[in-house]
């Protein structure tokens, strides 16, 4: 394969120029300036994207003689963590990696070579797991796979070691939680019995993990047609290996971070736009790199880690671990403030990919626009604050900055969302953020992506419905499963989860039943106040439907009265008139008669859509809840879970609400416990439902074509389920 030297547009030429050539400053390449006549490209090879893997090496060597993990029968040792620690987070530890190898599998049958990981590829990068899945990821590759790396906010947690890290939720072999931590951490330096001690559990920083996985992208590969840095400038603008080799040293690739923004060259003028100094500057590394792997394609890795440092910061200590915040909630936005030369540099590489006719796949931890579905106002405005890691949403600014660097197509994770979104400026730039969901959560899949022609690209979504041995570790968690029901310690019986779990017969329908108890043990909880909470868990669908309906005077405070009409109570209400309620007092016995006249009203709905109102109960508290929480993280391939019945029964109800519910009264910052039986539910659960409709009738995720002359995204999947 021949390595062709790549000229630079004569825009891209001027913008460098403006750069001092200093290893602070984000340069780019220096390029001749006439830029070549493109070359007629063959077909494009698929790149397949995967996304938040969250590796854990479930059979790893932690390197302690105290605690090696559960013993196997077989010469080895399961390093995994509890069916309790799994079924609160966010992301699964342990069958993630058989879903790993599942999907290389699968990619690889289908002839895919290219595979882009944007991030937290590890749990938390840790040596045992980074070891574990180099090793998986160099047995791909001697069959002809190559990786591309972007680092994701659990890949570095923090830019430099954290040799004080680890995990309480090992499981052993008796069913028991395990801690295991790095040398450093207090209760190893204080020799508590209790605590496993091996830097096998340490965080590496980006030095570490680019020595040890630099093959996978971090570093030129001979067999590369190109590869550069944000800081790379080659001499005689002449591209070669060895020149590559050079500008990927660690010590080429950084920039200066202060509290307050980016320094460097931008430094001058952000200090006088804030008037004053910036503080607690320090150089740190930006591990981004543009690779051309196969003639035609660019793959352009972009590091939107933002580590700012903090106010435990020590000039003197400058790598210490705890003087920098992590990267979880900044993402692009701070990349706006914090990282400006990315942006220079992304606009000389999207200027130079169109005028060398080059197909090019941007990538980076981070999703660059609302993942949402355009939702997250309503949702800041119904669930509690914080909800659903609403703060990560990137600010339309955000957006409108990227759209201008002319970036067309940018895949994304971090949200473990399947999701699609576009957006188009006053210039005419048009922009399309994909976000790739997770391995690790419900909807687990990963994309491909291909060009059909420059213009035109084809996305599929892949999922992992069946991943063999999947269930390989159920015989564990039925050993912690046993432990926690003997035991009656508080702390353990607090634990507890469902055995139907073990009995899943599927990765997806295992993932499925995850999602179900993540939001039964935290979500409920975490996101949604309290009577919305009671309302959630306690209705079936065919409640819901007939509440939709109901037009009551009887107040919250009268249920008790009348128990036994529908299992809702006062006590998450302020006691007590808030002055704004109005209407005669009417007995708590009149709530039978409204009752009866909201379920003859719910029934005639539930006909003529075709069904029964006791079908709506079906639906119980349960999988109502699972499944807005399911279509939170999958979009429309949560609704093909669903299947076509259940769908269309939410429709029923996305419908059955008023068209202007009535205002909730409130007092002492809670409802009150006068307000109408009605009012809180039609008020509270319309909004709900609106949400559930956009979440799930989003723009195409599953299959679709991105169209960039057209501006438009057309869904290819004529069998894709939608509320619309």
């Amino acid at each position: 394969m021949n390595v062709r030297f790549l000229n630079e547009s004569k825009a891209a030429k001027q913008l460098l120029s403006l750069c001092l050539p200093l290893a602070l400053v984000a340069c780019g390449n220096s390029k001749d300036a006439a830029a070549p006549t493109p070359e007629p490209v063959a077909e494009t090879p698929a790149v397949a994207v995967m996304s938040d893997v969250h590796f854990e090496n479930v059979y790893g060597d932690l390197k302690n003689a105290k605690f090696s993990g559960i013993p196997t029968g077989d010469g080895k040792f399961a390093t995994i963590r509890t069916m309790y620690a799994q079924l609160t987070s966010t992301r699964l530890f342990n069958e993630n990696y058989f879903a790993f190898r599942g999907a290389l599998d699968d990619a690889y049958a289908r002839g895919i070579r290219l595979v882009a990981l944007s991030g937290d590829y590890s749990d938390d990068a840790q040596p045992v797991n980074i070891d574990g899945i180099a090793a998986i990821l160099k047995e791909y590759q001697a069959k002809g796979m190559r990786f591309f790396i972007a680092p994701g906010n659990h890949d570095p947690n923090e830019p430099y070691d954290d040799d004080e890290a680890g995990k309480n939720d090992f499981l052993t072999a008796e069913g028991k939680e395990q801690k295991v931590y790095a040398v450093n951490y207090s209760g190893c330096k204080s020799q508590d019995a209790t605590v496993a001690c091996t830097n096998q559990l340490m965080e590496l920083g980006y030095e570490k993990l680019i020595a040890q996985l630099g093959e996978f992208g971090y570093m030129p590969n001979k067999a590369d047609v190109y590869w550069e840095t944000p800081f790379s400038s080659y001499a005689n603008s002449t591209y070669t290996y060895d020149a590559a080799l050079s500008s990927a040293d660690v010590k080429n690739r950084q920039f200066e971070i202060c509290a307050e923004g980016e320094g460097g060259s931008y430094k001058a003028e952000g200090e006088k736009n804030l008037g004053k100094a910036f503080t607690k500057c320090t150089n740190i590394i930006d591990s981004s790199y543009l690779v051309e792997p196969v003639k035609g394609v660019w793959l352009l890795s972009i590091d939107a880690n933002v580590h700012i440092p903090n106010s435990a910061f020590d000039p003197v200590n400058a790598k210490a671990f705890k003087g920098f915040d992590g990267a979880g909630n900044a993402g692009w936005n701070k990349v706006l403030t914090h990282k400006k030369h990315l942006l220079a540099w992304i606009k000389t590489v999207t200027a130079r990919a169109k005028s060398q006719g080059k197909r090019l796949i941007a990538f980076s931890h981070y999703p660059t626009m609302d993942f949402y579905a355009n939702q997250t106002d309503t949702m800041k405005a119904v669930f509690k604050s914080g909800a659903f890691q609403v703060a990560r949403v990137p600010d339309q600014a955000t957006t409108t900055a990227l759209a201008a660097t002319g970036m067309q197509l940018h895949m994304g994770g971090h949200m473990h969302f399947n999701g699609t979104n576009d957006y188009k400026d006053a210039s005419g730039n048009y922009f399309v953020n994909v976000q790739s969901p997770s391995l690790a959560v419900f909807g687990a899949a990963y994309k491909i992506v291909k060009y059909k022609d420059q213009d035109t690209v084809d996305i599929e979504t892949v999922s992992l419905n069946n991943v063999g041995r999947y269930n390989e570790l159920f015989k564990y968690y039925q050993t912690e499963y046993d432990y926690l029901q003997n035991s009656s310690l508080a702390a353990d019986v607090s634990k507890r989860w469902s055995k139907d779990i073990l009995a899943t017969k599927s990765y997806g329908e295992f993932t499925r039943f995850y999602f179900g108890e993540l939001s039964r043990l935290r979500f409920m909880d975490e996101y949604w106040p309290c009577e919305m909470k009671e309302a959630a868990t306690s209705l079936d669908a065919k409640q819901m439907l007939i509440l939709s309906q109901l037009q009551t005077q009887v107040t919250f405070a009268q249920l008790k009265d009348i128990p036994g009409v529908l299992p809702l109570t006062a006590t998450c209400m302020s006691k007590g008139n808030s002055g704004t309620n109005s209407g005669t007092p009417v007995s708590a016995s009149q709530l039978t008669a409204d009752w009866t006249l909201a379920t003859t009203k719910a029934t005639q709905l539930a006909t003529a859509a075709g069904y029964k109102l006791d079908d709506f109960a079906k639906i119980s508290a349960y999988e109502f809840y699972g499944d807005f929480h399911r279509t939170v993280y999958a979009g429309e391939l949560a609704l093909r879970d669903m299947g076509t019945d259940r769908v269309k029964q939410y429709k029923v109800l996305m419908n059955a609400f008023p068209a202007n519910p009535a205002a909730i009264s409130m007092l002492d910052g809670k409802p009150s416990d006068q307000n109408a039986v009605n009012v809180l539910f039609q008020n509270q659960f319309k909004q709900v439902f609106s949400i559930l409709k956009g979440l799930g009738s989003g723009k195409p995720s599953d299959r679709f074509t991105v169209n960039f002359k057209t501006q438009t995204l057309t869904n290819t999947n004529t069998s894709s389920a939608s509320f619309n």
